[in-house]
């Protein structure tokens, strides 16, 4: 195919084979995700925000969606300067590329903690919250693979359920975006 002024396009990519997203990996996030800081921020949040009703929802989420566009940003600020924030940032980081994104859910959908700002503040519609905190509590849901081609990476959003201590109860969710470029270029160095 020829783009404009001569320049050829270039093919997206076939996406990395799924079967990369070992039950390996899943653990790997499944450990740092069922720590004290994740359960003890839902927590704490879930109490806050105990059955909200739909208008509240969507009053936190249409402010979130307007302080992206404004100076001011009392909620963005507060839920990306709080610990559970820092932690999450502190796991994308550790992770050197291979965790783009990760986002908690409480138990409305509403996020506890996040590494980056989302483009909403409530995920309760949306299949990352309804495939898992809404199906069980062991609940596990890897969306379709997108290409990204501002970095010319493969990526996918995994998530899951969280639970309370005991492993019981559903308290949450989280949403680890995974970089399946970079997952593939680990499996096959060996590292």
């Amino acid at each position: 195919m020829i783009a404009a002024m001569g320049h050829t396009a270039r093919a997206e990519p076939s996406p990395p084979d799924s079967a990369l997203i070992t039950a390996q990996v899943l653990q790997e996030i499944n450990d740092w995700i069922n720590t004290d800081i994740v359960r003890v921020s839902i927590v704490a949040q879930n109490k806050r925000y105990d059955h909200p009703g739909a208008a509240s929802i969507a009053a936190l989420d249409s402010q979130w969606v307007k302080e992206r566009e404004n100076p001011d940003k009392p909620l963005i600020a507060a839920t990306l300067s709080n610990p559970l924030s820092v932690y999450l940032s502190r796991m994308q980081g550790k992770s050197l590329g291979l965790y783009p994104e990760i986002f908690v859910m409480d138990q409305n959908g509403l996020n506890v903690g996040q590494s980056s700002i989302t483009s909403d503040f409530w995920q309760g519609d949306e299949d990352k919250f309804l495939k898992t905190f809404e199906v069980s509590a062991d609940a596990v849901f890897i969306d379709e693979a997108e290409y990204d081609s501002e970095f010319g990476i493969w990526r996918t959003q995994v998530s899951m359920t969280v639970n309370d201590a005991d492993g019981g109860q559903k308290i949450g969710a989280v949403t680890v975006e995974l970089n399946l470029t970079e997952l593939e270029r680990r499996a096959a160095s060996g590292t």
